[in-house]
């Protein structure tokens, strides 16, 4: 049996995280379901619940968390999005076309609907925020974390110094990820239990510098808090090799793209089975962050248009537009889809389990 201190430390059988992978259409559908959740722990890793946009108020969170709990009686962690950092958000109680005309530049919406016309598609704003942005949203969903005893909270975008004593109250341990060294020492120091490096290789949300650089560097940085490493991670050998870097454990995301239980999108399985090793680009059209996708012509669209990206999360509010109007037009082909370059020697759907 492959067994690390993070087996210890969570309560696993083996050291292998599942990705926390959220939002990926208009609609509440997360990558990472209650199902796949579930299904990962009972096969002996952590499961963890892409919650960021497919939960939107305390009550969704806790209904995917009972939801878990009805799968599986295992270890699993929810991962979430903290808007504390949105600083530039605008107030809840504005109206979402207000807020739009207030806070999105004119060349951007502009921009949004003459790229919607192009495909012959009605323009479909939406009048709703796809997450709230209040520090008070935060606190009531990691509440929610708490009174559900979740064991693992993992922060997709910052650590509020709040966040690591109000979960270690409960018991609910807490994984911060980072791109770079200067991240994971902010994460250490905001005592987080367990630090995720993420390289440049992986799908979502990912930073600058690659994994093989980035994770001996990170665990050298934080010694002794232990490091899981994510990006490139597909396979029996990436694992090992994480651990050779000095990793106690993996967080895997894009294989896992590829479980029958995961919420990918039919269309979005299959044009992650014909991807290669070179099919993915940067881009920070959905939320303004630099985020790893499929190749795909509206992010090329976005990146050519000269068009500075928008601050978390009023390029979301955008982007939401966009998605929404393509998906009510039946062209969710046209979605985004979030992979790493790992996605090339991937091609098989299979349980999770398997996996």
């Amino acid at each position: 049996m492959l067994h690390t201190r993070l087996c210890d430390i969570l309560g696993i059988q083996y050291p292998i995280l599942l990705a926390g992978m959220g939002l990926i259409s208009a609609k509440q559908v997360a990558s990472s379901t209650p199902e796949l959740t579930a299904a990962v722990s009972n096969a002996g890793g952590l499961g963890v619940l892409g919650a960021t946009g497919a939960a939107r108020d305390p009550d969704e969170l806790r209904a995917l968390i009972r939801k878990i709990k009805s799968l599986s009686d295992k270890p699993f962690g929810v991962d979430l999005l903290l808007p504390s950092a949105m600083k530039d958000a605008p107030p809840m109680d504005m109206r979402v076309e207000e807020a739009k005309s207030r806070f999105i530049p004119e060349e951007h919406r502009k921009w949004a609907q003459e790229l919607v016309a192009s495909y012959n598609i009605p323009f479909s704003p939406v009048d709703y925020y796809a997450a709230d942005f209040r520090e008070e949203w935060s606190k009531a969903m990691i509440q929610v974390v708490i009174e559900e005893k979740v064991p693992v909270f993992a922060s997709a975008l910052g650590i509020p110094e709040w966040l690591v004593p109000l979960c270690h109250s409960a018991g609910t341990k807490v994984i911060g990820l980072s791109g770079n060294v200067r991240g994971a020492l902010r994460h250490k120091a905001a005592g987080v239990d367990i630090i995720q490096a993420q390289g440049y290789e992986a799908g979502g949300h990912t930073g600058r510098v690659g994994t093989m650089a980035l994770v001996p560097q990170v665990v050298d940085a934080v010694a002794p808090t232990p490091v899981i490493a994510a990006g490139g991670i597909a396979s029996g050998r990436s694992l090992v090799a994480a651990l050779a870097l000095g990793a106690v454990g993996v967080w895997v995301g894009t294989a896992f793209l590829f479980a029958e239980e995961s919420g990918v999108l039919e269309i979005h399985r299959k044009q992650l089975q014909e991807a290669d090793e070179e099919s993915t680009q940067i881009s920070r059209w959905w939320t303004g962050k630099t985020c790893r996708w499929l190749k795909n012509p509206v992010l090329e669209a976005f990146d050519k248009s000269g068009l500075r990206p928008l601050p978390l999360p009023l390029q979301f509010i955008l982007t939401m537009d966009v998605a929404d109007s393509f998906e009510k037009a039946g062209r969710v082909d046209l979605l985004g889809n979030p992979t790493g370059q790992i996605v090339g020697m991937l091609k098989e759907i299979r349980p999770a389990k398997q996996i």
